[in-house]
């Protein structure tokens, strides 16, 4: 069973397995291109309700889940959460960026999870290397107008402020600037409708 090739057939991305207990955790993303343009034309997107792209992923992982033999899990489900962000370290390749987003070297920093699927075996992956360490200049640091974004803290007080300025616009329609200026980000095909859906969500009118 080709995990990532599957995965990819519905535009999503196979990003990273992580052990969880006697388990494995498969966390999928969206995969570009063809994944906006695939929630654009779904069922979900046009029938006005709430989370079209929360009900599109429980639709498709849920999908996946089945055919894998496996459970979907997703970012919404609790309180309690499910520990995403201590799955993606915890897997090796996903990794903490120098303004604590999570970066992936397909991804950059657009890196993003829609589910996770939750399997008796672990689907074959290459090995991938942590892009931050070879990139010297390190761009990202420097590109949030108001220093929302650090190591340690994301200042969110900040970062709404900006966008309900004008200064802000650049962000609320193209989408976060510290993540646009990841070298891999650029690289990765995220369109700016679709960076501006998610700007939205966060930071509604």
């Amino acid at each position: 069973m080709d995990h990532a090739a599957e995965a990819r057939a519905v535009y999503l991305d196979l990003l990273a397995v992580a052990p969880e207990g006697e388990r494995f955790v498969a966390l999928l993303g969206p995969h570009e291109p063809g994944f906006w343009e695939a929630f654009q034309n779904s069922p979900e997107a046009a029938d006005r309700a709430p989370d079209p792209m929360d009900r599109w992923s429980k639709r498709v992982i849920g999908a996946l889940a089945t055919q894998w033999g496996g459970s979907a899990v997703f970012p919404s489900d609790g309180p309690p959460y499910p520990p995403f962000i201590r799955w993606a370290l915890g897997s090796g390749q996903v990794w903490q960026s120098p303004v604590g987003l999570l970066v992936h070297p397909r991804q950059g920093l657009w890196t993003s999870f829609r589910g996770a699927i939750l399997l008796d075996h672990a689907p074959l992956l290459p090995e991938l290397a942590n892009p931050c360490l070879s990139c010297g200049d390190q761009p990202c640091l420097n590109a949030c107008p108001v220093n929302a974004l650090s190591a340690t803290s994301y200042d969110t007080d900040a970062c709404h402020e900006l966008l309900s300025t004008e200064n802000g616009a650049d962000c609320l329609n193209m989408g976060c600037a510290a993540r646009r200026a990841c070298p891999v980000s650029t690289s990765y095909g995220r369109k700016a409708d679709q960076s501006h859906f998610h700007m939205r969500a966060f930071h509604p009118a």
